[in-house]
């Protein structure tokens, strides 16, 4: 038995037969030609049968793993369609009066490069797309067939990597896992995996080529949880892994009812449930779990994973592939939220000795505009891209909210004035100190929505800090004043004609749903994992038979 490490995609558990996938290689000569317009057209011509294919397969993945999955061919056909790729290939063809194959593969393989030698992991997957786009060119350009069907029983499939298209194209019904060499958590074969619900493995330990081939045939397991591949797994290792994926599957059966369901109640009232994420690479499980958008985007962990500010483009990239890999469903991203216990060394911020009191979030913002402007115009940008909206965090006055708002109009124009394409975005902010709580009669006058942050909101009415673990015994997410708080807010925003949810810990606590949806919220956001349970706890809920001990909130 040989064990090797990948990283995990998917969790879950496979035991099976190894079928190696193997790339029909395409020679690609260098020719030079007299004539280079001929060269660009067949390119054209080719471009014009890409996007064809893609559209079909973009009805094959809607059917397979809905529009977000899906979302990858969109983004292919875009990147088909990007003026630097298409002007590249035509100015090499020109210049070097080259063959439409040799300047297609060139152009890919230098705009690859160009991607994996980002800092962002989330930018370096999209390489892989890339020389997807380039591939699918020259199997038209030099009519060779890019489909390789997996076999007739089902199998782990072990490649060096697989493309998106390759991915989708393949038997379902046959994959009992994927395990690639090649490949990122972030890429988009990846989010496919895990949109399939099929156990995955990227980047692993797999040797040569030679000692693949060897595979084939052979019986493995991979786990998904512990991103282990175990190639002719014996005795007890064996039975063990048959154990957990026993396991697994009577709990994929279990969830897999609950997706594709509306969050709804058992007298009818919908409750928007979405996800809260950190980063980009949160994306797959946000589909994985079938949220229905995303109601907290963490934009500070752009900022925290670089060690310098992230330009205007940085973040515009960023957003827009977070918008397009969502398709149709919202996206809500708060503006930058650091200080306290998240600190970035290349912004300037002194040492405090009450950080969580200090100068963090919306007041670092107001106190830098320029670091706040950039991030409006990335953000106001890649609106056009999907259902976008904008959460400023850390309120506690209506001057504030002006404040924004002015910035944000100034922002607008700006990109007016310099023919830059926007989105008119709904603006909300996050009521998560007690003053905004206390006031939000007030602020809903200002705003398109609330989102209540619970986890604030309880420190700072506690007048408990959360990292603090010694405080942990004294620390009651329940205490009435929350409640009340909450109450309260939703109470004045329904007033006001503006919607309300919550994003904080609390809104991920089942015991406290029911709570919440009598007191009429509209949303909750909770971590990706807690989607289909809190879901399932709506579903079998009546508020009509809910008999709320109103003195607990408001009397």
């Amino acid at each position: 038995m040989q064990v090797y490490h990948g990283k995990s995609v998917f969790g879950g558990v496979a035991v099976g037969k190894i079928r190696v996938y193997r790339k029909e290689e395409k020679q690609v000569r260098r020719r030079s030609v007299e004539d280079p317009e001929t060269e660009i057209a067949r390119f054209h011509d080719a471009l014009e049968e890409a996007m064809e294919q893609l559209a079909g397969l973009y009805d094959k993945a809607v059917r397979e793993v809905g529009e977000s999955g899906a979302s990858v061919f969109e983004v292919h056909r875009m990147m088909l369609e990007d003026e630097d790729f298409t002007d590249s290939v035509e100015n090499r063809i020109r210049t070097e009066r080259v063959n439409a194959e040799y300047a297609a593969a060139a152009t890919g393989d230098d705009f690859a490069n160009m991607f994996e030698a980002m800092d962002d992991e989330y930018m370096k997957g999209r390489a892989a797309d890339i020389r997807d786009i380039s591939e699918r060119l020259l199997g038209i350009l030099t009519g060779a067939s890019r489909r390789q069907e997996a076999g007739d029983e089902p199998v782990i499939l072990v490649a060096e990597d697989l493309a998106p298209s390759e991915t989708v194209q393949m038997d379902k019904s046959r994959i009992l896992a994927f395990v690639t060499v090649r490949g990122s958590l972030n890429s988009h074969t990846a989010i496919l995996a895990r949109t399939m619900g099929i156990p995955a493995l990227v980047g692993t330990e797999l040797g040569s080529p030679e000692n693949m081939e060897k595979m084939d045939g052979k019986t493995a397991a991979v786990d998904g949880r512990s991103g282990l591949f175990y190639l002719e797994p014996e005795g007890d290792v064996l039975k063990e892994l048959e154990e957990k994926r026993k396991e697994y599957l009577e709990k994929k059966e279990l969830l897999e009812t609950l997706k594709g369901k509306e969050t709804v109640t058992r007298d009818g009232r919908y409750i928007r449930l979405y996800a809260n994420i950190g980063n980009s690479r949160d994306l797959a499980a946000v589909m994985q779990n079938d949220a229905a958008g995303i109601g907290l985007f963490r934009s500070e962990f752009i900022y925290l994973e670089r060690d310098h500010l992230p330009t205007e483009d940085e973040q515009y990239q960023i957003y827009k592939m977070v918008l397009q890999t969502m398709a149709d469903r919202p996206v809500i991203i708060r503006t930058l939220d650091i200080g306290a216990d998240k600190q970035c060394s290349f912004i300037n911020m002194e040492e405090e000795e009450n950080p969580a009191m200090g100068l963090r979030a919306i007041r670092i913002c107001l106190s830098k505009p320029d670091i706040f402007r950039t991030q409006l115009r990335a953000l106001f940008r890649a609106g056009i891209f999907g259902k976008l909206s904008i959460m400023y965090p850390m309120i506690t006055s209506v001057e504030e909210v002006r404040q924004i708002r002015k910035i944000a109009e100034e922002v607008k124009r700006e990109l007016t004035e310099q023919g830059l394409s926007y989105a008119d975005v709904e603006q909300g902010i996050m009521i998560e100190t007690p003053a905004a709580a206390v006031i939000s009669d007030l602020l809903a006058e200002e705003v398109d929505f609330f989102s209540i942050g619970t986890n604030d909101l309880s420190q700072y009415t506690l007048a408990m800090d959360r990292q603090n673990s010694a405080l942990d015994p004294f620390f009651d997410p329940r205490h009435p004043a929350i409640l009340r708080l909450i109450e309260l807010t939703i109470k004045n925003a329904h007033e006001k004609g503006i919607w309300v949810g919550i994003c904080g810990e609390l809104g991920g606590d089942a015991s406290l749903t029911e709570t919440f949806l009598a007191m009429g919220v509209d949303e909750l956001s909770v971590s990706p994992g807690r989607i289909l349970p809190i879901r399932k706890t709506i579903r079998e809920m009546d508020l009509r038979m809910i008999l709320t001990d109103r003195s607990l909130f408001t009397s």
